[in-house]
């Protein structure tokens, strides 16, 4: 018998996975949780490329993301995105 969870109210029934990850509106002191427990997902799902948008602003996101990646061991490369593809707000991230 198989039953069915009642969703609160406000949840999307379906959330769609990429390979994208925007950190708007998410302060610096959760930026940890959150990179890995999304690199920890695209490994999972066998995702390789993935893109961080963490803005121009201040750059204390992008510190804060730079910091979490290199001391990841799923972590290949990462790198400023292309300027089409957002440039120095957005960090294009490779995994092993």
């Amino acid at each position: 018998m198989t039953r069915k969870t009642k969703i609160p109210p406000g949840i999307p029934e379906r959330i769609e996975v990429t390979n994208i990850l925007d950190l708007h509106g998410f302060f610096p002191e959760q930026v940890e949780e959150i990179v890995t427990a999304f690199i920890e997902n695209a490994k999972k799902l066998r995702i390789h490329s993935l893109k961080i948008v963490h803005g121009k602003g201040k750059s204390r996101l992008k510190f804060e993301v730079y910091q979490v990646l290199e001391k990841n061991c799923f972590v290949k490369s990462f790198k400023d995105a292309p300027p089409d593809m957002g440039g120095w707000g957005v960090t294009v991230v490779e995994l092993k």
